[in-house]
């Protein structure tokens, strides 16, 4: 089959379209025919050489895509049938004409989602859905503040916390982003975080005092200033590190807040947990989606021997949205 490969680690040249070995779907997976892949963050740090996949993991990148079921392995329970359109969240392996993927992990399509669209939701969806309400139990009435608003992850994350009754303070780089925020996607507050003080702004929204929980996906440049924006009893979930691993932080300020910071990955954890985590997808995100609630935010789409092409325009940050690689 065809599949994306890096020949080294590096920039966006270092993808190639490559005939490599079809998967085998062992016991309780799934094999889907990949219609689409959504490009991840995740996915260029692996291509940098710095987020190798999980041992016993596809060297190919991609974690997600759309597609129809085209066989299965023993043991599957599940009720799927050959042909039926399915999403998937992947360990990796998602750039290529096939792929193999626990049946936990697989859902069938939204109501109202086309094939190639629906790759953009089951990796941002299980995140978002995993980190503000399974591990930050974010509740109604709460205010949250997501950086990046307007990536993957942003727009997932605004949004449904909105559906989920919070108060949402939203960062992005560019006024056009900011406006973009709050006209379409329904922040109540929008930041930019080039010109304006995102510590200084949250307090103002709120009274002076912070947000209860912050969804963050730069990393060490933030982390003083996360925890000084957060509210007594706050809790920060750090799912991403743009902006560096290390950082110092005044410990005095966690402890008077009474704050948590959290960090959390998806990608490595075992498939049962996975797989409960789509099952709650398939429960409170889905019928969001399919009611028109939240909105799918697709910014462009390349074919899939164009993955160079798609990671350089990915890696210029100017998408709103998700960026998608189609067979």
């Amino acid at each position: 089959m065809k599949a994306i490969v890096a020949t080294q680690a590096g920039g966006p040249e270092v993808l190639t379209l490559a005939d490599v070995r079809a998967p085998v779907p062992g016991p309780g997976e799934v094999l889907i025919d990949v219609v689409a892949a959504g490009i991840n963050r995740a996915d260029v740090q692996q291509r940098r050489g710095f987020y190798p996949p999980p041992p016993g993991a596809s060297e190919i990148l991609g974690l997600e895509v759309s597609g129809r079921i085209a066989g299965f392995g023993p043991g599957v329970t599940k009720p799927f049938t050959v042909g039926e359109k399915v999403v998937a969240l992947l360990t990796g392996g998602g750039y290529a004409q096939q792929v193999a993927v626990p049946a936990g992990q697989v859902l069938p399509l939204p109501g109202g989602v086309d094939v190639v669209t629906a790759a953009s939701l089951p990796e941002v969806a299980a995140t978002v859905y995993s980190n503000l309400f399974m591990t930050a139990m974010l509740q109604p009435g709460e205010t949250v503040l997501v950086h990046g608003g307007t990536g993957g992850i942003g727009v997932m994350a605004v949004q449904l916390a909105k559906a989920a009754g919070a108060f949402v303070i939203a960062t992005a780089g560019s006024d056009e982003k900011v406006a973009t925020l709050t006209s379409y996607l329904g922040a109540d507050v929008a930041i930019n975080y080039r010109t304006q003080d995102f510590v200084e702004l949250v307090k103002d929204h709120t009274g002076g005092q912070g947000a209860n929980v912050i969804l963050d996906v730069v990393g060490a440049k933030y982390l003083q200033q996360n925890v000084d924006a957060l509210a007594m009893y706050g809790r920060l979930v750090v799912i991403g590190l743009q902006g560096g691993a290390k950082a110092e932080l005044n410990l005095g300020t966690l402890l008077a807040k009474r704050a948590a910071v959290i960090g959390t990955t998806l990608r490595a954890r075992p498939v049962g947990e996975k797989s409960a985590i789509m099952d709650g997808v398939r429960e409170n995100v889905w019928p969001l989606i399919a009611d028109g609630t939240l909105k799918t935010v697709v910014d462009k789409t390349f074919p899939l021997a164009q993955a160079s092409a798609a990671h350089t325009y990915f890696d210029s940050g100017t998408h709103v949205g998700k960026v998608l690689l189609t067979l």
